[in-house]
């Protein structure tokens, strides 16, 4: 009794400005080319089960592409796998925050795929002694007493949530104030398997518990999954397959459509901009696989305003066009960090992203507004502001 555990899609997610020559987003693009891989390398698993662990869409409210899109995507393995049973549980970016809005998710109820959108349900299928308990993660819900029912040879927990300290620092979401839930509460011990969605890594969490990642870099800090995943020696996105009767597991990865490049960080203490430039060359000319077309970063850190004005902007103009994205991240010398933050302790200063993150999950909202969507938006905003801010440097300057 094998199962795929798959979470994380966010189809629809748009990023960034290119667009592809039918004028989609390029990044949406990129996601649903990664989600249609996916789907083949699991056709090619053929498994007695699928669990799909939430964030299916990037926002509730997604566009007919996406939504287009999706139902191909799981029309194509009902076709392809007619006997596999599908259960599916809503994310936060699918369920929508009032009570009166529908679940997108329930389309997929109409081609025979097990759905969980506003309340827990357990779904039991006796011809293969089998059952599913699926929680969503949607406002209101209660959490039911997380133990299988009994008569059943496997039992499996499928739930989208955050398990309390699991999140590492860098790849804990500003998107929202998370609902931690306590790891005893999933009663680990009595499942078969423990299927979670939410967190954008791969991760086993303990015995038989595990959240599988997301598809794509989708989340608002993709250069955070990238450190996550080098320190942890995950081998990028992907899915799991299990045998519930064997406990083999294994972890098949999923090349994205266009990897993150994330470049060696430089240190500019003491650096002059012409020494700055030259090592911002050094870096985009040694890149594997050079930048054309990819999502790049250069972090450049302990850098002064003045310095960053007198970069060469032509050099970054050329930088950004050959890019899919090109980031340049400049960090101001971190004074507090070296002195302390009042108290003796090593501190840190927030970064302007941070900040606004944190008041705007903060700030009273009226009823009906999107509180993720709202946060996600303002980020993007910012990053808008201050790549234009970037380009614009050298007219103000003249």
């Amino acid at each position: 009794m094998r199962l795929v555990h798959l979470s994380d899609l966010h189809l629809g997610f748009r990023q960034y400005q290119r667009l592809t020559p039918t004028g989609i987003n390029q990044r949406e693009a990129d996601v649903a080319a990664t989600v249609s891989r996916a789907v083949a390398q699991i056709i090619g698993c053929a498994p007695d089960l699928i669990v799909v662990g939430g964030d299916v869409f990037h926002t509730v409210r997604p566009s007919n592409g996406a939504i287009l899109h999706a139902y191909r995507t799981f029309q194509r393995l009902l076709e392809a796998l007619p006997n596999t049973k599908i259960v599916m549980v809503a994310g936060n970016h699918d369920a929508p925050r009032t009570v009166d809005s529908g679940c997108i998710l329930r389309l997929f109820r109409e081609i025979g795929i097990k759905v969980a959108d506003d309340k827990p349900e357990l779904f039991e299928f006796p011809e293969l002694s089998l059952c599913v308990m699926a929680v969503p993660d949607a406002p209101g819900v209660d959490r039911p007493l997380m133990t299988p029912p009994g008569g059943f040879a496997h039992n499996v927990l499928l739930m989208h949530g955050e398990i309390e300290g699991m999140l590492s620092a860098q790849v804990a979401s500003p998107e929202r104030t998370a609902i931690e839930i306590p790891l005893k509460e999933l009663h680990a011990d009595k499942w078969s398997y423990v299927a979670l969605g939410h967190y954008h890594v791969y991760r086993k969490v303990a015995d038989r518990v595990f959240y599988s990642g997301s598809m794509d870099y989708t989340s608002s800090n993709p250069w955070g999954e990238l450190q996550e995943q080098r320190e942890r020696s995950v081998p990028g996105k992907g899915f799991v397959e299990h045998d519930l009767s064997t406990g083999a597991h294994r972890f098949h990865p999923v090349a994205p459509s266009r990897p993150l490049l994330d470049l060696e960080p430089i240190d500019a203490s003491g650096m002059g901009a012409v020494e700055v430039d030259s090592a911002l060359r050094a870096r985009v000319d040694s890149a594997i696989g050079g930048i054309d077309g990819r999502v790049v970063r250069v972090t450049v850190r302990n850098i002064a305003r003045h310095i960053v004005r007198e970069l060469n902007h032509e050099a970054l103009r050329d930088y950004r066009k050959r890019a899919m994205h090109f980031h340049l991240d400049t960090r101001r010398p971190d004074v507090l960090a070296r002195r302390g933050n009042g108290e003796g302790a090593p501190g840190r200063r927030a970064t302007l992203p941070e900040l606004v993150a944190e008041r705007l999950n903060e700030r009273p909202l009226p009823s009906g507004v999107d509180r993720e969507a709202l946060v996600s938006l303002g980020l993007r905003y910012l990053q808008q502001a201050e790549e234009a801010a970037m380009a614009a440097l050298p007219v103000l300057e003249g």
